[in-house]
Parts: C-alpha cells; sequence; structure tokens
C-alpha cells in the first residue's frame, strides 16, 4: 500500500492510498476512522477524481458521522463500566 496524498483539513486526517487497484481514502478523528475503497477503473482521472469525490458536503456527513461513531462508544463503554 502506497500514500498518494495527504489533504489538509481542520477537522480531520485524510489520507488517500494505493493497493490492488484500489483508491483508499482514510479519514481520521482521534481514535476513529472512516475508510472508503474506490476501484481505480470507476475513475476517470485517477487520483484528481478522488479530490472530487471529497466535496464539500461529502465532508459534512463524515464529521457527522464521527460524532456519531464517538457517541457509540462512549455509550458502550458507560454501559462496560456500570
Amino acid at each position: 500500500m502506497r500514500t498518494v496524498a495527504e489533504l489538509p483539513h481542520p477537522e480531520f486526517k485524510i489520507t488517500i492510498m494505493s493497493m490492488n487497484q484500489k483508491f483508499i481514502i482514510k479519514l481520521e478523528q482521534g481514535p476513529l476512522e472512516q475508510i472508503y475503497k474506490v476501484p481505480e477503473m470507476d475513475l476517470t482521472d485517477g487520483v484528481n477524481s478522488v479530490f472530487e469525490l471529497l466535496d464539500e458536503t461529502f465532508l459534512a456527513t463524515v464529521a457527522t458521522r464521527f460524532a456519531e461513531m464517538r457517541k457509540d462508544f462512549k455509550e458502550s463503554f458507560y454501559r462496560y463500566n456500570y
């Protein structure tokens, strides 16, 4: 797996990797991460198409999902401890 690009974002780290004819988009926020895999053949302009996929609407949804993931984990951890 090789890193193709790292994109700056104020809320989370975005890393784009390439492996087995797929682009792997990894978004990290603290201990949480979301990973999306896209076959390279589905994209017309290579990694530039990946940049286009990461529009503001998608990234807002990712941020919301991170908040939900954090809430779910905290609730589970609370049940574990009590």
